[in-house]
């Protein structure tokens, strides 16, 4: 790297040329950050203000109107919404960012002009304590940028959900696994469920409400558990929250020898690093493993990874593999990945980070 470029502020937006001169396009410079350029736009000398960000976010919602009756989604997905950095999630009446780039954050002002004279939402709150903004040299900190932080409902798949925005996981809730959750409550009817790294019961609270004889939700957050419990009495249902270690867990009721129709098991990411590509992918054996052990027979059994480093086939090939060590043989019936708010762009595998496995086991 020249000195010049160097000697440049974190987060400077430049233009960006290739080798003989060709522009590439306008974007924001980091000397400090593993990744030195996110390009914003295509032409050079693009006015990176509120104009700009109102024509990004007046896109990002056409498709998002396009797919859901009501606001309740991801509104823009950083990469895949050409918002490199940025994470906007719509609760109704308020907008949750997180921001994870030393360039967005020097960009929050015409951004949050630009929420304004698109959407206008009564509280936005900027959730910007994400664990990858170190890696860009910046702070962790929440606050609001308009209105007040507090508990909000979550409108999913006809069903009412509470999200802690203030404290709770990433931006307070997981629209990714929208069709995930409407496909396990599809099979759920007259079947018991176990609801690992349940969170605030995304998928025990849909499973319940399509009709589950009896759902577990197992997390080791207290808080996100009596958010679960709260979500359920708001639909008519009933769950059993259990807060424990999963790992401990699953291997408790394996030895107890109980077994559910349906085990799910959404955990957070094992692979936060390419670094820790060889331990996670032991993890997500073991977790296959214990699972597929309390699993019934003729049961199905939903894995997930929301690690961009660990690569699909990876995680598919460890999954089969716990399966197989549990003595039991499985058919894979679904692949997923995000909902359609999550755009992926073509370009940057790394923006399809979700991966859900369903199987059907004997």
């Amino acid at each position: 790297m020249n000195p010049a470029a160097k000697a440049l502020e974190p987060g400077t937006v430049v233009n960006v040329a290739f080798d003989d001169g060709q522009p590439l396009g306008t974007g924001y410079f980091n000397p400090k950050s593993l990744i030195g350029v996110r390009l914003l736009d295509p032409a050079p000398d693009t006015v990176i203000g509120t104009g700009f960000f109102v024509r990004k976010i007046e896109h990002a919602l056409k498709l998002r109107e396009a797919l859901f009756a009501r606001p309740y989604y991801r509104l823009v997905h950083a990469e895949g919404d050409g918002l490199p950095g940025l994470t906007l999630d719509r609760f109704g009446e308020t907008v949750v960012a997180q921001i994870t780039t030393a360039g967005m954050e020097k960009l929050i002002d015409p951004l949050l002009a630009a929420l304004e004279k698109t959407v206008a939402p009564a509280n936005v709150i900027l959730r910007n304590d994400a664990p990858a903004r170190t890696l860009e040299g910046l702070d962790e900190y929440v606050r609001a940028a308009k209105g007040t932080i507090g508990r909000v409902a979550v409108e999913e798949n006809g069903l009412r959900y509470f999200a802690d925005l203030g404290s709770g996981q990433k931006t307070g809730w997981y629209y990714d696994q929208r069709d995930s959750h409407a496909f396990m409550a599809g099979l759920a009817k007259g079947r018991s469920v176990l609801d690992a790294y349940s969170y605030s019961g995304g998928f025990g609270i849909a499973c319940a409400k399509a009709g589950a004889s009896e759902v577990v939700c197992v997390d080791s957050s207290a808080p996100a558990l009596a958010l679960a419990e709260e979500s359920a009495a708001a639909n008519s249902v009933a769950i059993k929250p259990v807060k424990a270690d999963v790992f401990e867990e699953l291997e408790r009721l394996a030895l107890a020898k109980e077994r559910f129709d349906i085990v799910i098991a959404d955990p957070p990411p094992f692979v936060r690093a390419r670094k820790d590509l060889e331990p996670g992918a032991k993890a997500y054996r073991k977790l296959a493993r214990l699972c597929a052990e309390v699993t019934a027979p003729g049961g199905f059994l939903l894995l997930a990874s929301c690690s961009h480093n660990m690569p699909t086939d990876r995680f598919a090939a460890e999954c089969a593999a716990g399966i197989t060590r549990a003595g039991r043989r499985g058919a894979l019936i679904r692949q997923a990945s995000a909902g359609p708010d999550h755009p992926v762009h073509p370009l940057l595998p790394e923006t399809a980070y979700l991966k859900a496995l369903v199987y059907a086991l004997d």
